[in-house]
């Protein structure tokens, strides 16, 4: 199926070779619309933009592209969400540099959700690994969407953590969405395509270049009320993250690890400038002011006692402990995800609990 005008007018103007977003918007504000601007004789569009980006626009439209975009639309999975729509993230419209237009697969609903960024090394210690999910999925049960970038390590442990609970996930790529990078996490891009989402401000067929990834970090901290750093080291992508947050006036959070982990030196320099030291969810939730029954519900359930004593402490898996409760599944892990990350639970191998004395 064709795309209409309006939409193709769109696509054309972000794919202007030269033609930077900042300079987009400035044409814009000055024609009104894309459509607009690609009707300008060059003559007067080299009054705003150089000679060669003004021949640039006025060029044919690439049709190839554009008609490998229309096939990328009839998936019912695939939108493309640009500035001038209702759906484009109203947190991105106030960063210093918001993209022209966004490729999304997966839940458009997820772009104005309510979201916290979780980032961090992707050379991750076993540690920092559960420590991302865990938090993720704290904030994700308490109806946080959790945004990260699909790396391996602390990314993909933060969207697994949170496609667990009901504030799901996105992944900001820094790729075309008909690549998958790193390719083993083709599982993961599944997952979050059906039950959360994947946005790219990157043409389908844009390969991992690495200056594009610097740039989908301002995406990520952008759609969010407040960045967390798990683990980085002083040379870590996640700085990047971290400290465009701070440009965009979000919240950051760390949390600390071994003086002698350098995983852990980007997080401690973080701090040092001011970010927030967190040692469990309720922190951010309270400097967030984001109050969750959901939060409230694992950390003072009734059943806490009842479960201590059910647990003992010697190791137990969930299912035998959901046996001798009474107690579902569900319920018994966002407990026990509370009770582990208090101190009071650790996790063995095997998916076993034990209590800790």
């Amino acid at each position: 199926m064709p795309l209409d005008a309006e939409l193709a007018s769109w696509l054309t103007l972000s794919q202007v070779p030269g033609l930077g977003n900042e300079t987009q918007r400035s044409l814009l504000q000055a024609f009104g619309s894309p459509a607009a601007i690609l009707a300008t004789p060059a003559a007067t569009l080299k009054q705003f933009v150089r000679p060669a980006v003004a021949n640039a626009i006025v060029k044919d439209p690439n049709d190839d592209a554009l008609a490998q975009v229309s096939s990328w639309l009839e998936d019912p999975l695939n939108h493309i969400v640009t500035l001038a729509d209702a759906d484009y993230p109203q947190t991105l419209l106030n960063i210093p540099d918001p993209p022209l237009l966004l490729y999304v697969k997966g839940r458009l609903d997820l772009l104005n959700h309510s979201s916290l960024a979780v980032v961090g090394s992707r050379n991750a210690s076993t540690q920092g690994v559960r420590n991302a999910d865990a938090f993720a999925q704290a904030a994700s049960e308490a109806d946080l969407c959790i945004v990260s970038g699909m790396a391996h390590g602390i990314d993909t442990a933060a969207h697994s953590g949170g496609l667990r609970g009901r504030g799901s996930s996105i992944a900001v790529i820094g790729t075309g969405q008909d690549k998958v990078y790193p390719a083993a996490n083709r599982e993961l891009a599944h997952k979050l395509a059906h039950e959360g989402a994947l946005v790219s401000e990157f043409p389908l067929g844009t390969p991992p270049l690495a200056h594009n990834f610097p740039r989908r970090n301002r995406i990520i901290s952008g759609l969010s009320l407040g960045c967390l750093v798990v683990e980085a080291s002083l040379q870590s992508g996640s700085l990047i993250t971290a400290r465009m947050a701070l440009e965009q006036g979000r919240e950051v959070f760390a949390i600390p690890g071994s003086i002698h982990m350098p995983q852990a030196k980007g997080c401690h320099a973080l701090i040092k400038q001011g970010a927030k030291l967190v040692e469990n969810p309720r922190d951010i939730m309270d400097e967030l002011g984001w109050h969750s029954a959901a939060v409230d519900t694992a950390s003072n359930i009734q059943h806490l006692h009842s479960l201590f004593a059910h647990l003992g402490f010697d190791p137990l898996d969930i299912d035998s402990l959901s046996q001798r409760s009474g107690l579902t599944i569900e319920a018994l892990s966002a407990i026990l995800l509370q009770l582990e990350l208090d101190g009071h639970v650790t996790t063995l191998a095997g998916g076993m609990y034990q209590r800790i004395i």
